[in-house]
């Protein structure tokens, strides 16, 4: 996708959506934190449903070593992977108050040195609850960024490092949270619903839906006489 293109991609976004924000819910950065590794393999809405009642009773690593480990897996047991999920979260919790006086760094690096945080988790965090400009790329932004030509890579690195260059610099704050809102409820792996897509005429993809959600054809070439 050309320069001009992307840009006009994120003022599209922009203009849909000046504040976008994520979908997990959570009272403070730590709460984020732990919200976001329970996230992993599972659905917002299933995390958001763990979750309530669990940050009322455990909102700080303090809070949640004594809630301890076999509480805390009765709280998420509606979450895929809930036995390691629970151990990480205890030992996160464990390790914040060890080196880091209970607070959540605001440095990668640190951060992914804690039990169960990755480089997405990380660049979610440091997003959402410290205004980065980091773009955490998931498996809707990931399918989102090759099949409009955003940003094409084979794996989720490579991808964000793409995107750390094409987005432009006053779109990088929210374009994490468009291109997931995006690949969400539009641009879905199964059927992508094209006809309400913001930027169809920008994307790359050659299997655009109809109105019916069907694939649409390519035009037939008309062969000219010999």
């Amino acid at each position: 996708m050309k320069k001009a293109d992307i840009a006009e991609v994120f003022t599209r976004f922009a203009a849909a959506s000046p504040e976008p924000k994520g979908e997990l819910e959570y009272v403070n950065s730590y709460t984020l934190l732990v919200a976001v590794v329970l996230s992993a393999q599972a659905t917002d809405v299933g995390v958001n449903k763990a979750t309530r009642k669990l940050f009322q009773v455990a909102d700080t690593p303090e809070k949640m070593l004594a809630l301890g480990e076999a509480k805390l897996k009765d709280h998420i047991k509606t979450i895929g992977l809930f036995n390691s999920k629970a151990k990480n979260v205890i030992a996160l919790s464990r390790q914040l108050l060890a080196e880091h006086a209970g607070l959540v760094p605001q440095d990668r690096d640190a951060l992914v040195k804690l039990p169960g945080v990755g480089r997405k988790t990380a660049n979610v965090v440091l997003n959402m609850a410290f205004g980065q400009e980091t773009i955490a790329v998931d498996t809707h932004i990931f399918r989102v960024s090759n099949r409009t030509g955003l940003a094409p890579g084979k794996t989720v690195d490579a991808v964000e490092q793409k995107l750390e260059k094409a987005v432009p610099a006053d779109r990088k704050l929210h374009a994490h949270h468009w291109l997931i809102l995006h690949g969400r409820y539009v641009c879905k792996a199964r059927k992508p619903d094209c006809p309400s897509c913001l930027i169809s005429d920008l994307c790359a993809y050659k299997a655009k839906t109809t109105a019916d959600g069907k694939a649409a054809k390519p035009p037939r070439r008309r062969r000219t006489a010999a």
